[in-house]
């Protein structure tokens, strides 16, 4: 009965968890390449149950069965399907169409510089000429960091990323791709960075000037998703409660007598 209890906090602390990884889908919706994430659950490995020292069975120990004692976390993962692309005309937004990420090199607190990947192509041009998000991040070109002319009339990326500047081309951004997303970690809503095992393979994808990746939430599915998980919560809620009225009931009633 106790283990009732124990199966009925697992299944709420896994809708718990799933609660709190669509309500971050849902308020990143509208976040430019945002990828949704999801995160898997499976039951504790079934336990041998032992019948110990029955009179019954002359005080020997006999094999019932086996069960399980619940359901337990497994890892969060990341959807990496790309978004709808949308049209905004302005020069420094790029959306990358197929498999790949933008690199940046993004400064740590210690002034420490380290590779990024993002999808989210919303970007500006400094005082100087480097094209950087709105954090001051630099977007990296074959180049190194991309540098466009402060006095250019007219700034264009072609499908392959070249970059011209008034008819001439001046540096070609980069798209990395990897063999095995698993090997990237999150780092904030729109960054990964590449841990020990990624392998870079090359892309065909394309680049799309004036355009950026839109989130690949669908925020009617996480809708749906949310309320299943609410009942499933309510659910466990109800079996805890049960027995806690039914140990109530053992306590207070039965042991009186």
């Amino acid at each position: 009965m106790v283990r009732g209890l124990y199966t009925g906090w697992t299944g709420m602390e896994n809708e718990q968890k799933r609660l709190d990884i669509i309500s971050n889908n849902l308020a990143n919706s509208a976040t430019v390449g945002y990828k949704k994430e999801g995160v898997t659950n499976q039951s504790f490995d079934d336990v041998l149950t032992l019948k110990i020292r029955d009179e019954s069975e002359n005080f020997t120990d006999k094999r019932i069965g086996k069960m399980t004692l619940g359901v337990k976390l497994g890892e969060v993962y990341t959807d990496y399907t790309q978004g709808s692309l949308r049209e905004t005309g302005n020069t420094f937004d790029f959306a990358i169409e197929g498999s790949g990420f933008f690199k940046m090199e993004v400064l740590d607190k210690d002034g420490n510089s380290k590779e990024r990947y993002t999808r989210a192509g919303q970007f500006l041009m400094d005082k100087e000429g480097y094209v950087v998000d709105v954090n001051g991040n630099h977007l990296m070109s074959e180049g190194g960091y991309l540098q466009v002319p402060t006095d250019a009339s007219q700034i264009v990326i072609d499908l392959q990323g070249n970059v011209f500047a008034d008819g001439a081309q001046v540096d070609k951004l980069v798209v990395t791709d990897f063999e095995n997303y698993d090997y990237l970690k999150k780092f904030g809503e729109s960054m990964y960075e590449a841990v020990d095992g990624a392998r870079v393979k090359d892309t065909a994808a394309g680049i799309r000037q004036g355009y950026t990746e839109q989130s690949n939430v669908n925020v009617v599915s996480e809708m749906v998703n949310m309320i299943a998980i609410t009942r499933a919560y309510e659910a466990n809620q109800k079996v805890l409660q049960s027995i806690d009225g039914t140990l109530e009931l053992a306590a207070n009633s039965i042991g009186k007598i």
